[in-house]
């Protein structure tokens, strides 16, 4: 396969080309987050005494630690950012379709999976914010219809956040998580090279051209990750991640507290709908929406072919640019309302 890479694949030069990057820079973000959490790992302490207190103890003690946490915070922030990017420039060049159904699927599982990196993260430094953020979280999780309390109570371990809760999440986060995504990765990297880059269709043949992965689209993305690097250095330093206050489950909560930037839009979606719409509570009909887009935009290579194989291409790109309107509106208003 090696030998394969080096010799063989090529990658197609389009007006689209740039969009092949940020699969690479995906695997790169996803390289700086193992590095820097083990890095972690070897001063956090997971249990609700000293949780918050090995964090502090990491960003004032220890040479450089405040930066190696704020890279890793910054660094799971551009790798959430890249992987949606990545989402929509595989959907408006349409590699999703035959025979890279199962790459489709496979990367938006493994989108799935940073997210739930991202929630199960947000609560390790055990700070008022993350705090009642996990609490307002995982009461979203208790609403699905059937099966809601057994999730809340699985993901708290127990009735409400509590030590339980920062165990499993830790376990979650630095074991289960990595496992499933490592082994799904591999998968969505073999598939990659078994297929080969996607060429968007109505380029014409003889306005196409190559050139090889190895080394010559290597180096470039190779200078994209130095950028990336340099952006990534600079944000960490520049604006630090702040550690807040130690979480006290008898204090209020914090004002105006929200979830993290990649579920805002949904967030924001929950607090315009009435409490009741008819007969339906408003909340049940916000998550069955969102499970019903979720699995419309999941099945996307499968409905965008009509019985006859035609493309239904323009109703896929218009599907497309919808969320991302939705995403980017709803995030911007749940920030600024």
């Amino acid at each position: 396969m090696v030998r394969d890479l080096m010799d063989h694949k090529v990658v197609p030069i389009h007006a689209g080309t740039a969009w092949y990057y940020f699969g690479g820079i995906t695997l790169f973000l996803i390289g700086i987050q193992l590095f820097t959490g083990i890095l972690l790992l070897l001063y956090y302490r997971p249990t609700v005494a000293e949780a918050f207190d090995s964090v502090r103890f990491l960003m004032t003690r220890v040479d450089f630690g405040w930066l190696i946490r704020s890279i890793h915070s910054w660094s799971a922030n551009l790798l959430i950012f890249s992987a949606f990017i990545h989402m929509f420039s595989v959907v408006f060049t349409h590699a999703y379709r035959r025979p890279r159904e199962l790459t489709w699927l496979s990367g938006i599982l493994l989108l799935g999976l940073m997210l739930g990196f991202g929630f199960s993260g947000y609560l390790l430094p055990w700070n008022q914010i993350s705090y009642f953020a996990t609490k307002v979280g995982t009461d979203v999780a208790g609403s699905t219809p059937m099966l809601g309390p057994a999730l809340a109570r699985f993901l708290r371990g127990g009735e409400d956040v509590g030590a339980a809760t920062l165990t499993r999440f830790f376990d979650f986060h630095v074991i289960l998580l990595p496992l499933i995504t490592f082994g799904l990765l591999g998968f969505h990297l073999a598939l990659v090279q078994k297929h080969g880059m996607h060429t968007p269709s109505g380029i014409p043949a003889e306005k196409l051209s190559h050139m090889k992965f190895f080394p010559n689209f290597f180096l470039r993305e190779l200078i994209v990750w130095y950028g990336v690097l340099a952006v990534l250095g600079s944000l960490a330093a520049i604006f630090p991640w702040e550690l807040g206050e130690k979480a006290d489950p008898f204090a209020s909560a914090p004002a105006g507290i929200r979830p993290e930037w990649y579920f805002l839009a949904q967030f924001y979606t929950l607090k315009l709908i009435p409490s009741h719409v008819w007969i339906f509570e408003g909340e049940l009909l916000g998550l069955f929406g969102f499970g019903l887009l979720a699995v419309v935009w999941v099945m996307l290579p499968f409905w965008e072919v009509k019985p006859g194989g035609e493309r239904r291409t323009r109703l896929a790109t218009g599907f497309g640019v919808f969320l991302v309107c939705y995403l980017v509106v709803f995030t911007i208003l749940g920030y600024v309302r």
